[in-house]
C-alpha cells in the first residue's frame, strides 16, 4: 500500500473554534486490521491533529507505532506491514488533559498479570486529579501525565476482596466523560460513560468468507471509508465487548438514567456525513439554519458561509429565507499546521491565507454570514472587516447555536470563562466589537428543535452552566503538568535510614 496524500482538513486556530479531544477506531477479525484502522483514523483526523497511534495484536503479541502529528505523517506501508494481526486500536489527539507530547500519545499500553492491554480515550475525566494523586499514595508510578493512564491503573489494582469484575470495578471509578476503546489479547472493548457524552459505534464487515469482522469507531463517517455496515451506537454506560463468538453487551450502569450527549457534536465537531442517535449531522445543522432564519430574519442579498463549519446552517438559512446562497469565501485547503509569521509584510495574514473573500460576490450588497460560533471574536471581527472593505453594503452575522459562556470539562477545549467573549458583553457589545450591522444567535431551544431529539438527551453546559457531573477542581490542559509534587530523595532517604541504624 503506498502511503496516503495528507488529508483535507479544516485548519482553525485555537482563537477561532474550540478543539476537540480524539477520535477512535477499532477492529476485530480482520486479517489486516492495522491498515483498517489507519483508514479510519484518517476518516476522524478532524477529531484530533497531534498525534496518532494504533496498537496491533497478533499471537498474544502487541505490535505498537504512535507518533506526532497527522496520520498520514505517522504512519506508511512500510509501519502499517509492522503491525500485523486480525485486531487493532487506533487513537487520533487533540490534548485537553496532558500536553502536546510524544509520551501523551496514544493508545497507552501497559504489561499486567494477565497480559497486555491497551486503552484509547476520548473525552475528560472530572476526577482525574484525586484518583492519580490516590494512586500515587498507593504507590502507582505514572509514564504520562494524561488522565488516560489512570486507567490503566485501575484495571491493574488488586480486588481487596471485591468479587465485583476488574473492568466495571475500574469503570465505575471514573466520573466524567469517557468513551473508551480497550484491547487485550483475545477481546475488543468499547465502553461509553453512563452519561454518553461522546460518541461511540459498532460496525460490521462482511469478508469474503461469509465471515465477520467487527469494528468501532467515534463517528460512522469511518465505517464508510472502509466499506463497513453501521449496527448502532453503543449506548451510554454499556460494554460492548467483541471476541472469538462475536459482540457481546452488558450495561455497567443500569441504575443511571440521565443522558447528557454533547450537542456540540451536532453543531461543529462530528463530520456532516456521520449519523449520530439515527440523525445525520449535515441534516441536523441545516434545521439549525432554517431556525436561524425563522429565529432571525434579515433583508439581504445573499446568505454567506464561514467554511467549512458554517456551510449547512448557512444553506438551511438560504433554503427557509429564499435568499440566494454564496460561497463568498474560499478557503485555502492547503495551509499547513505552522508557517511563517510575516510581521507587518501583509496586513491580517493569517486571517486572509485560510480564507479568501471573492470581493465581486459582496460589492454593494447586504449580506448575511453564518458560522457555527464565537468563541473569543477576534477572527469573526476581522471577516466583517474583509467584508466592508470589499464594499458589503451590510453584514448581518448569525450564528447557529446560543452564545458560549461557560468552559466545558468534559473533552472540549475551550477557554476560561474570562476569556469567552458572550460571558463578558452584551450581544449589543459583541455586536459592536465586530463591527456588524446586526448580530443573532439561535436560541438554545430552538438548536434543541433541530436535533429532533428531547431537551434531556443533551449537555448544554457551555450554554447554561448546567454541569451534569461536577468537577472536583477547575481542569486544565496543564493539570497534571503542573501539580505541586515532593522531589524524589531517595539517596538521601538512604543515607538517613542508614545513619540512623548505625546511632542504635
Amino acid at each position: 500500500m503506498r502511503p496516503l496524500p495528507p488529508p483535507v482538513l479544516p485548519d482553525h486556530s485555537p482563537q477561532t473554534h474550540p478543539r476537540h479531544y480524539c477520535g477512535l477506531f477499532g477492529v476485530y477479525g480482520h486479517p489486516r486490521a492495522a491498515e483498517l484502522t489507519f483508514y479510519g483514523l484518517y476518516a476522524l483526523q478532524h477529531r484530533g491533529q497531534e498525534s496518532a497511534g494504533i496498537v496491533a495484536c497478533r499471537d498474544n503479541r502487541f505490535h505498537v507505532h504512535r507518533g506526532m502529528g497527522l496520520v498520514p505523517q505517522v504512519f506508511n506501508s512500510d509501519i502499517l506491514e509492522r503491525l500485523p494481526g486480525p485486531m487493532a486500536i487506533g487513537h487520533t489527539r487533540y490534548s485537553t488533559t496532558g500536553d502536546s507530547h510524544p509520551r501523551n500519545a496514544q493508545p497507552l499500553t501497559a504489561e499486567g498479570l494477565g497480559g497486555p492491554v491497551a486503552v484509547a480515550h476520548n473525552g475528560n475525566l472530572t476526577n482525574a486529579a484525586r484518583l492519580r494523586a490516590e494512586l500515587e499514595r498507593q504507590g502507582a508510578i505514572f509514564q504520562t501525565t494524561t488522565d488516560s493512564e489512570i486507567i490503566l491503573h485501575l484495571l491493574s489494582h488488586p480486588a481487596n476482596g471485591s468479587r465485583e469484575p476488574a473492568l466495571s470495578r475500574a469503570i465505575r471509578h471514573l466520573q466524567g466523560a469517557f468513551s473508551l476503546l480497550l484491547m487485550t489479547h483475545r477481546e475488543l472493548i468499547g465502553i461509553r460513560d453512563p452519561h454518553g457524552f461522546r460518541p461511540l459505534s459498532l460496525g460490521r464487515i462482511r469478508l469474503e468468507d461469509g465471515r465477520k469482522a467487527w469494528v468501532l469507531a467515534s463517528e460512522t463517517c469511518a465505517f464508510d471509508l472502509i466499506e463497513a455496515e453501521h449496527v448502532r451506537d453503543v449506548d451510554p454506560g454499556e460494554a460492548v465487548i467483541i471476541d472469538e463468538n462475536g459482540p457481546h453487551s452488558v450495561q455497567l450502569f443500569p441504575e443511571h438514567r440521565r443522558r447528557a450527549f454533547c450537542i456540540f457534536e451536532y453543531v461543529y465537531f462530528a463530520r456532516p456525513d456521520s449519523i449520530i442517535s439515527g440523525r445525520n449531522v449535515h441534516q441536523v445543522r441545516v434545521a439549525m439554519g432554517r431556525q436561524l432564519a425563522r429565529e432571525h430574519p434579515r433583508k439581504a442579498d445573499i446568505v454567506v458561509p464561514i467554511p467549512d463549519s458554517g456551510n449547512c446552517a448557512a444553506l438551511g438559512y438560504s433554503l427557509e429565507s429564499g435568499i440566494p446562497f454564496e460561497m463568498a469565501f474560499v478557503r485555502n485547503h492547503y495551509v499547513g499546521r505552522s508557517f511563517l509569521q510575516p510581521s507587518e509584510l501583509i496586513r491580517h495574514f493569517n486571517v486572509r491565507v485560510k480564507l479568501n473573500l471573492i470581493a465581486d460576490l459582496v460589492r454593494g450588497r447586504r449580506v448575511v454570514v453564518v458560522d457555527d460560533s464565537i468563541v473569543r471574536g477576534n477572527t469573526c471581527r476581522q471577516r466583517v472587516t474583509n467584508l466592508k472593505e470589499a464594499g458589503a453594503k451590510e453584514v448581518h452575522v448569525l450564528v447557529s447555536c446560543p452564545p458560549h459562556q461557560h468552559p466545558c470539562y468534559y473533552g472540549i477545549d475551550f477557554p476560561q470563562r474570562s476569556q469567552l467573549m458572550a460571558a463578558q458583553h452584551s450581544l449589543e457589545e459583541i455586536r459592536k466589537f465586530l463591527r456588524a450591522d446586526s448580530l443573532g444567535y439561535l436560541s438554545q431551544e430552538g438548536m434543541v428543535e433541530a436535533t429532533g431529539l428531547s431537551p434531556d438527551s443533551f449537555c448544554m453546559a457551555c450554554y447554561d452552566g448546567c454541569y451534569p457531573v461536577a468537577c472536583e477542581e477547575p481542569v486544565r490542559k496543564e493539570a497534571m503538568e503542573d501539580r505541586a509534587v515532593a522531589p524524589w530523595t531517595l539517596g538521601r532517604e538512604l543515607i538517613e535510614a542508614d545513619r540512623q541504624r548505625r546511632l542504635f
